[in-house]
Formats: structure tokens, C-alpha cells, sequence
């Protein structure tokens, strides 16, 4: 197990999927059963990273909820109605995940949340992603390349769907970065960080992560991409979900890597 903490941030509303997120927080959408928060903590774990920070904000408690009954519904046991007993018939090994719960707020941004656990973080690297995305990203890889270009950022640059920004490369640095341009075309952040706790310094109050934190380290030269040309997908939308669900259903998940 990687003693490197892995922050997911868990907190928004998510209101282009409110047909779901109207009555449980986005990275509980299930895809296959699961939810997705689920897929992306077994991707992490597939490379032994086991330790994970979620920064909370919207219906949080319910996140908080489904990891304190984790453990119990893995289990299979026998309840003695008369006096409400309970004993374990057999005991099932879940995952060996150690899991920070951290209320961030409700209207909190993204950068925000992420300066609000710069105490639990402490002063090592740190990986981060958002929690409604999946991929295939060899996130052995991607520690590599961080500890070889040693910025203060590296994010995964994935291809993208039309509808996102770009990020401008010369060689392994990323010397523009515009979230949601419709100007360029190529790569885009597809999340999936390694982050020096040196960049937190870069978050002046309540601010979006992808706006002028990231745009002030990238113009300084101090964000690297690395660039991963396997599946990607975010989870923005129903019909992201059911796209999804349908690679799931068919046994055919690219981020599936356990």
C-alpha cells in the first residue's frame, strides 16, 4: 500500500444530472450497481493507493452513510429479531481502503475545498481527481512522470469530447491552460492529479481549482501534462451515464483495471 493520500472531490450538486443528483450526491450514481465513486476508488486501489480524503459539500452525510455501513452490508449474518442480535455468519474481506470523510461546505468551490484539507494533507505529494470520472490511466505511470518533470501540478491530458477546453504543451509543460474554450482543439484536463502541497499556496480563497490556480502555476511554468490516450469519461450528463452503464452491461469497461 502507497502511503500517498488520494483527495477525490465529492462536493458539487451536479445539476446537469439532476434526474439523479435531485436525491443522492453525484459520485453515489450507481453505474453496474455501484456507485461511481466506488469504480473510481477501485481504479486507485488497483495501484495500491488505499488512502483516500473525500471533500464533501452537497448531500455529504449520505456519502458519509454509505461508508459507515460499508463494512456490515459486505458481511453475511444472522439478526435474533427478539432482541435485535446480530452475528456474522461469514465474514467477507472488503476493501482495504482507509477513508477520510471532510465536510468542505455546501456551496464551497473547488479550490475551496481543496485549501480546507491542507492541514490533512500535511507536507507530502498528493494525488486528486474529481468524483465522476473514469479511465484507464496508469497511475504508476503518472507518479513517474511527476517525480521525472518534478512540477508543482501534473494532470492527465485526455482527448476530449467537443465540449471542452484545451491545454497547450511545449514538450512535457503546459504553458496555456483555458477550461471549456471552444478555441481549441487536442487535449484537455481530464483530471487525475499529482500535486505538490507547494500549489496550495497558488489558492487565494474561495476560487475554482481550474481557473486561477491552475492558470497562474501553468503561465509560471509549473504544471506538466501527462498524456494518456486510453478511455476517458466523465459522468456530466444522463446520457454520459447510460453511455456508461452500457459499457458496463456489456462487460466491456475500459476503467475496469482490477
Amino acid at each position: 500500500m502507497k502511503k500517498i493520500p488520494v483527495v477525490i472531490l465529492c462536493g458539487g450538486m451536479g445539476t446537469r444530472l439532476a434526474e439523479q443528483t435531485e436525491v443522492r450526491p453525484k459520485p453515489l450514481v450507481e453505474v453496474g450497481g455501484r456507485p461511481i465513486l466506488w469504480h473510481i476508488m477501485k481504479h486507485y486501489s488497483r495501484y495500491g493507493f488505499d488512502e483516500f480524503i473525500l471533500a464533501l459539500g452537497y448531500k455529504g452525510e449520505m456519502i458519509k452513510r454509505y461508508f459507515l455501513d460499508f463494512h456490515t452490508l459486505q458481511q453475511d449474518f444472522t439478526v435474533t429479531l427478539a432482541d435485535g442480535q446480530s452475528r456474522v455468519i461469514k465474514e467477507n474481506h472488503g476493501e482495504k481502503w482507509t477513508v477520510h470523510l471532510m465536510d468542505t461546505g455546501q456551496e464551497t468551490l473547488t479550490g475551496g475545498r481543496l485549501k480546507r484539507l491542507a492541514g490533512l494533507i500535511g507536507p507530502r505529494p498528493f494525488m486528486m481527481t474529481y468524483g465522476d470520472g473514469v479511465c484507464d490511466v496508469d497511475l504508476d505511470g503518472l507518479w513517474r512522470f511527476h517525480e521525472e518533470q518534478r512540477p508543482l501540478v501534473t494532470l492527465t491530458a485526455v482527448r476530449p469530447p467537443a465540449r471542452f477546453g484545451a491545454l497547450t504543451f511545449a514538450g512535457a509543460k503546459i504553458v496555456h491552460f483555458k477550461e471549456k474554450s471552444t478555441l481549441h482543439e487536442g487535449w484537455i484536463n481530464g483530471g487525475f492529479f499529482v500535486i505538490e502541497p507547494g500549489a496550495l499556496d497558488y489558492i487565494r480563497g474561495d476560487v475554482m481549482w481550474e481557473h486561477d490556480p491552475m492558470e497562474t502555476l501553468a503561465a509560471a511554468g509549473r504544471v506538466c501534462g501527462y498524456r494518456h490516450e486510453g478511455f476517458w469519461q466523465c459522468m456530466d450528463t444522463a446520457r454520459d451515464l447510460r453511455y456508461l452503464e452500457t459499457l458496463w452491461a456489456a462487460g466491456n469497461a475500459p476503467w475496469k483495471t482490477w
